[in-house]
């Protein structure tokens, strides 16, 4: 047992002595505050801050029930027992049903040792009751997050489709500066959107998926998460030295522990501060790892979250890690096992530079197997022009429709529009077989996947675009197996559905994609 802080309540110091003797019979270590009146108990509970308080039953001007009151009103779980030579059967029933833990007796002291453990273990499994009530209360909260995000996320999809679609369809317009810098600006607010339906998202289900993580969307999205959270009295600063630069691991994990790092930083700087977040690449030799780490030289990414805050002793740095340890009155005491766990199943190690007036630095070491830039694959622009091919574009949304037909034929295919699966069956009665067929998977009426099975009995079998929401793919147990068939995650980008036109053409024909 760790050494305990007892708060004994007795004007006499010879009876304090033999109750502190059972302690020590038992060997229990204690650290001990001697108190007989109102003023001192009420200054001891906010200032010893005792895990325990044994209380004799009456002193001059000051009562062992009146201690149990006032710290009642303070505190429900502190044990409280009460060590009195004058406490007969009845007062001691009562003392039990006001909240007091237990009895003893001075003339039979033998029991308080054991009373004391038994109190402090009972106050211990009460506390872990709580915190595992809290976990689960704040698990189902996240579960009914979840649920909200995924259905607004389906709306908020829809209305920035038009924004993506609307802002290239601007940019083409070079010989107009205004209107391409328009679109610039339509379709980057389309993106920003997007990043944040993503983030809000993936955060809200706690996606694990294994993904290539590019720093400059992680950051970008993590921004977007913090706005709201940082006080006027706090200057965030992030330093982000590659932006393009991607690796494997968990966008949201991270995103996670950087967030619990920040709040953290934000709340130990009550009166303000300065907040930074920046990385890096280091390369590690072997020594620079600890003996409980597997030891992995090489190059690494590393994130920095450094505050200005009034820094950690060396006691709470012992006990960073422990589960349930914190210094926060609400706090769980997971967040930090929780980030350290992050970075280790991304093979990484975490760092804790912090000392009392200097503040706190957390690095966060991720390891570069593989480096993947962005630019390593530049879009081909003259590729993705067509040549009349004709194109069946099936959205019930109007808008939508719209634009997507406008930039179909922008680019050099036949476009032709159809609201619904019913007017798309009329269209081919009407015009024939289209070379390829666009479709929503999200239709009301009639859904994509039931208009593309009437196609198919109407005889159409070359390829097939569907536009679906992520994480709800459309159910095709109902088709026959198709060759050409791809799925594009809404809202899509003008570059991603042309290149995919592309594809799936030159498959359909047996030429390159």
């Amino acid at each position: 047992m760790p050494i305990i802080r007892v708060l004994q309540v007795e004007d006499s110091e010879l009876d304090a002595e033999l109750v502190l003797a059972e302690l020590d019979a038992d060997n229990i270590g204690y650290e001990v505050r001697l108190v007989d009146d109102e003023a001192h108990f009420v200054a001891a509970l906010d200032e010893f801050k005792p895990h325990i308080v044994l209380s004799d039953l009456s002193m001059p001007g000051f009562s062992g029930e009146h201690a149990l009151e006032l710290l009642r009103q303070r505190d429900e779980e502190l044990p409280f027992i009460f060590v009195s030579a004058t406490l007969g059967e009845e007062s001691a029933i009562e003392a039990l049903r006001k909240g007091a833990t237990d009895y003893i007796l001075k003339q039979n002291p033998a029991r308080l040792a054991s009373a004391v453990r038994r109190a402090l273990d009972e106050a211990e499994a009460r506390k872990a009751n709580r915190r595992a009530e809290a976990e689960l209360i704040r698990a189902q909260r996240f579960e009914s997050l979840a649920m909200l995000a995924g259905g607004l996320s389906h709306d908020l999809r829809n209305l920035l489709q038009p924004l993506l679609l609307a802002g290239d369809s601007l940019q083409d317009y070079q010989d107009d500066p205004r209107l391409a810098r328009l679109g610039r600006l339509v379709r980057d607010c389309g993106k920003r959107g997007l990043d944040m339906v993503h983030s809000m998202l993936s955060f809200a289900r706690g996606a694990r998926r294994a993904e290539q993580v590019r720093l400059g969307t992680l950051f970008s999205a993590f921004d977007l998460l913090m706005q709201g959270s940082v006080p006027r009295t706090v200057k965030m600063e992030l330093a982000i030295d590659d932006p393009e630069l991607s690796f494997e691991g968990n966008h949201t994990e991270l995103q996670q522990c950087l967030l619990n790092l920040c709040l953290n930083a934000i709340q130990a700087m009550p009166d303000g501060g300065h907040l930074r977040i920046e990385t890096s690449r280091v390369q590690l030799p072997e020594e620079f790892f600890l003996p409980r780490e597997s030891p992995r030289s090489g190059h690494y990414l590393r994130i920095s979250v450094i505050d200005s805050g009034p820094g950690m002793d060396k006691a709470v740095l012992e006990r960073l890690f422990e589960p349930f340890f914190t210094t926060k009155e609400a706090g769980t005491g997971l967040g930090l096992l929780s980030c350290q766990r992050i970075v280790s199943s991304h093979g990484g190690v975490m760092r804790v530079d912090s000392a009392p007036g200097k503040g706190t630095r957390f690095d966060l070491y991720i390891p570069l197997d593989e480096l993947v830039a962005d630019g390593d694959q530049p879009d081909q622009m003259d590729s993705l022009e067509g040549a009349a091919e004709r194109v069946l574009v099936v959205v019930e949304e109007a808008g939508q429709l719209s634009l997507l037909s406008d930039m179909l034929d922008a680019y050099g295919y036949q476009a032709h529009a159809s609201q619904s699966g019913t007017a798309a069956l009329q269209w081919i009665e009407a015009g024939g077989l289209p070379d390829l067929v666009l479709l929503d998977a999200d239709m009301n009426l009639m859904t994509g996947v039931r208009t593309l099975a009437a196609l198919i009995e109407y005889g159409y079998s070359g390829p097939v675009i569907l536009l679906a929401h992520p994480g709800a793919p459309p159910n095709l147990d109902e088709l026959p197996p198709l060759e050409h068939l791809y799925v594009i995650d809404k809202p899509v980008a003008t570059q991603v559905l042309l290149r995919t036109l592309r594809k799936a053409l030159g498959a359909a024909s047996g030429a390159p994609g």
